[in-house]
């Protein structure tokens, strides 16, 4: 899950991508319009979800956005379709050109990322902090806070969608690295599914 480190160019009048070589620019209103149309009902305009099912995006690096995007495309990784929309991250995903991605990419890279306020249990927590140190924080640093890690960001995200996307590792529906697959199957058979939920509640409880 390791990527190069993002570029922000959020001084720029003009969104930049790189494709084979090549420069190409989309005008900032244009990206607005994606923002607004695309992403926006569930992530809201700045990437900071307001929900308990939608994970923020804000401030993650462009290269997780785009591996995010590719995954969903190609069917990887799975999604969750909530009842009060008409798509899923799938159809999304598959609706949006190379082009659009990487505008989007570096847009949400440009935003600042707002932890999700919400009630944790601090007992869980704490021990999930252990299990984090021990498990996780070598591919998931500053408490799974940092976005230069192209790992995404754990902290502050709400509990459900934690929830959610742990349930896909431990049931095999979406993929691991080997590290990862390595360090979670041992997480696993030390901790079970507790160890699970005090993760969850350990990044939840960074706001």
């Amino acid at each position: 899950m390791k990527i190069t480190s993002n570029l922000k160019l959020a001084s720029l009048p003009l969104t930049i991508f790189f494709t084979f070589g090549m420069v190409t620019a989309v005008p900032a209103a244009d990206v607005s319009k994606l923002v607004k149309e695309e992403c926006a009902d569930c992530h809201e305009k700045t990437g900071n979800s307001t929900d308990g099912k939608t994970p923020s995006i804000a401030g993650i690096s462009v290269d997780y956005f785009v591996e995010s995007m590719e995954e969903y495309k190609n069917g990887a990784r799975p999604a969750l379709k909530l009842k009060d929309k008409d798509e899923d991250m799938k159809e999304v995903a598959k609706e949006l050109s190379d082009e659009d991605i990487a505008a989007l990419a570096d847009y949400f890279a440009g935003q600042k990322y707002i932890p999700q306020k919400q009630n944790f249990d601090p007992g869980m927590a704490k021990v999930g902090k252990k299990l984090h140190r021990k498990y996780c924080d070598k591919c998931h640093t500053e408490g799974g806070s940092s976005a230069e890690d192209d790992a995404g960001i754990l902290a502050g995200q709400p509990i459900s969608y934690l929830k959610y996307s742990m349930d896909n590792y431990a049931q095999g529906k979406r993929e691991m690295g080997k590290k990862m697959t390595k360090k979670f199957k041992k997480m696993q058979k030390k901790a079970g599914d507790e160890g699970i939920e005090q993760l969850i509640h350990y990044y939840a409880s960074q706001q």
